[in-house]
């Protein structure tokens, strides 16, 4: 009965937590400062980002170049890489027109 009272009490309790952060207003559009320092913080996110690709890159390449040496030591042939392609983006279907007509079956 305890934690039956308890889960009700904890439920009521979040969902007036929720209601609380619902209400809160918009916070203001930036001023000058605001913008400069949001685009700063863009590019150095684009950088990190720049980084941290080229740091993936390069350890995926010293993983492949350990795995071939290791091949090459144990006498196995070293199998060749496979080419990923990437996939394309896939394109939205297109909305039916509302007055067109589907198809006919044939029965």
């Amino acid at each position: 009965m305890k934690t039956k009272i308890t889960a009700i009490a904890m439920a009521l309790g979040l969902g007036i937590a929720f209601a609380a952060q619902a209400k809160l207003p918009a916070p203001p559009p930036p001023d000058e400062k605001g913008k400069a320092a949001l685009e700063e913080k863009k590019k150095k996110d684009a950088d990190t980002a720049d980084k941290a690709k080229a740091a993936h890159a390069a350890s995926v390449d010293k993983v492949v170049k350990n795995f071939q040496a290791n091949m090459k030591k144990a006498g196995k042939p070293v199998p060749k890489p496979t080419p990923v392609v990437e996939a394309a983006p896939a394109k939205a279907a297109a909305p039916a027109k509302p007055g067109a007509k589907a198809p006919a079956k044939k029965t």
